[in-house]
């Protein structure tokens, strides 16, 4: 039987704990939804205005959510310091993981260049360094580098910065964002046993992680956090052929030429196989990520309390049926729409 979204839908005024998973061999235990920090930034995302940010990362955290992931980079440094401000007022530990931008300002990662380009070993420390002035936090749970190539597997000096960081008790665990759609670009990474974590584009149309990704960290112990799980608003239910977006908001470019009618023909595809609405689909959405065992919480960008209610109501430990799983593998889609 297929599965049937808003069974699970949070009142306003309800709390209850999140379903919590293992963050690989970490000793953390994080909630199954997290909170994705991009957009709270104030740059590239547009219209997210402080208090209601603020408002927003309060909700998700009476509602038992544990784990947000930032950026120095977002917003240069605006999102960890809101991150840092709502965290630092709670009593229950918020686990918290940040990003290092890589020195040489260049995403994704070239290919070819010397891991000391992107991240040499100062500059991993004084950004982590940085990262912790901005949130005021004590210690940083996660701290990722931005960007990452799988060439960089046993060279460099970023691996002796994150040692001294671990030992100074700087950071808990170690993790990379993989490039865009690039997802067998860290297996690699993930088979030497170095990293703690990888943060990696999963979604109904990008699959790629269940390749080789997933069953990976899977096997090593290695955490995985998934971004983009509505496909920058595809996924949602709510992007449309009409669909307009304010002047410099980076969606501009990503939903450009004819894209967004290209999104409505596979969104309508995987309304009319499932039988669901489209208000139903950002909960399968996530549903279905968090459907594969190897994910340890998944990261939607929440702006606004009425969307955090909405997706912290996927993290009660309930997936979706093998056989909606199934369908919706009909739906991938590999393209790069960041391209």
């Amino acid at each position: 039987m297929d599965y049937r979204p808003g069974d699970h839908v949070l009142g306003r005024g309800t709390l209850r704990r999140m379903n919590l998973r293992k963050l690989g061999k970490t000793g953390m235990e994080v909630s199954e939804v997290g909170y994705g920090a991009w957009g709270i930034g104030g740059t590239m995302w547009l219209g997210a205005e402080d208090q209601e940010s603020l408002q927003a990362l309060r909700r998700a955290m009476d509602l038992g959510l544990n784990f947000i992931d930032t950026a120095a980079g977002y917003g240069d440094g605006h999102s960890e310091r809101l991150v840092g401000q709502a965290v630092r007022a709670r009593d229950e530990h918020v686990h918290v993981a940040t990003k290092i931008p890589p020195k040489n300002r260049q995403w994704p990662a070239p290919s070819g260049i010397d891991p000391d380009e992107a991240f040499p070993a100062e500059h991993v420390i004084a950004s982590t360094e940085q990262s912790l002035r901005t949130t005021g936090l004590d210690v940083l749970d996660v701290q990722q580098f931005h960007v990452w190539s799988d060439d960089w597997v046993g060279r460099g000096s970023w691996q002796e910065a994150i040692e001294r960081l671990k030992s100074e008790g700087k950071i808990r665990a170690f993790g990379v964002s993989i490039n865009d759609h690039q997802a067998a670009n860290g297996v690699k990474l993930v088979e030497s046993g170095v990293v703690d974590t990888v943060q990696v584009i999963y979604n109904v149309f990008d699959q790629s992680p269940e390749d080789a990704l997933l069953p990976a960290c899977a096997e090593h112990g290695v955490g995985v956090l998934a971004r983009v799980p509505f496909d920058e608003g595809s996924l949602t239910g709510r992007i449309g052929p009409d669909t307009t977006f304010p002047d410099r908001d980076f969606r501009e470019r990503y939903f450009r030429d004819d894209r967004l009618g290209q999104v409505d023909e596979h969104v309508r595809a995987i309304l009319e196989d499932l039988g669901i609405e489209r208000d139903d689909l950002a909960e399968v959405a996530l549903r279905y990520i968090l459907s594969n065992p190897a994910v340890s919480t998944v990261i939607p960008g929440m702006r606004s309390v009425p969307n955090v209610e909405r997706n912290i109501a996927a993290g009660d430990g309930n997936g979706l049926p093998a056989e909606t799983v199934e369908k919706l593998k009909r739906h991938r889609w590999e393209r790069n729409f960041y391209a």
